[in-house]
């Protein structure tokens, strides 16, 4: 299962507060336009991610941030083995996904303690992303985005990527070597895709090459330029 991404499996995704940093509670802000991308695995996120970023958008994902966290002296490494032990490290010192996977989908407690130490911190790295963003508007990627519950009221716009069932499946399966049960086991603790299309606001259909995404991309970069250009155009407010 190596390679399949923290955020995929069944944890609870970490909303991305809106407040100021500390400091600035006091000083005026200007809203900002952001978009929360999310679909399921396999659906090709980091894909259509990395082309909001060419065309100029910054772009917060969660899961970078989790690998980062969880990386070889990673922030989170330290209190991940002072709770879970130190065979949940690999030799070169990052977290052993493929070990971490195992235990969160057999034992909804140990859920509980990785969730209450990655969940600050990814928190506090998504909050320090975005107040640094340059981009005309910001992509947040959230593999559990309609999961979670807390990111909806946090963003613009949803974006979701999407394909057939089938497609996630094959994708996933020749990407990361993994058996079909295994695939089907991680897309049972996702939203279905009925519900993930029933909560979007925008939709990019990824079910054959990058020419078929380029045009509905483009499309979309060009509808966030024009609600980011209008929220510029508001009132500073002070938060």
């Amino acid at each position: 299962m190596a390679g399949v991404p923290m955020t995929d499996v069944p944890m609870t995704d970490v909303p991305m507060a809106t407040a100021p940093t500390a400091g600035a509670r006091d000083a005026p802000a200007r809203p900002r336009f952001s978009v929360g991308l999310t679909g399921g695995i396999g659906c090709g996120k980091t894909t259509v991610s990395d082309a909001f970023a060419a065309l100029g958008a910054t772009i917060v994902d969660t899961d970078q941030i989790a690998h980062a966290l969880t990386a070889p002296h990673g922030d989170a490494m330290p209190a991940l083995l002072a709770e879970f032990g130190p065979a949940f490290a690999l030799p070169d010192g990052a977290l052993d996904r493929v070990r971490m996977r195992a235990l969160v989908f057999s034992d909804p407690g140990a859920k509980a303690r990785l969730e209450a130490i990655l969940h600050p911190r990814i928190r506090a790295a998504t909050l320090a992303a975005a107040a640094i963003a340059t981009g005309p508007y910001t992509v947040f990627v959230v593999p559990l985005l309609i999961e979670s519950g807390g990111w909806r009221e946090r963003v613009a716009r949803v974006l979701v990527i999407d394909c057939p069932e089938a497609v996630q499946v094959r994708r996933v399966m020749a990407r990361n070597n993994m058996a079909e049960e295994q695939v089907r086991a991680i897309m049972a603790t996702q939203v279905s895709r009925a519900e993930r299309l029933a909560a979007a606001d925008d939709v990019i259909t990824n079910d054959s090459g990058i020419e078929a995404l380029q045009p509905q991309i483009a499309r979309l970069h060009a509808n966030y330029l024009d609600f980011s250009e209008k929220m510029a155009r508001l009132p500073m407010q002070r938060l």
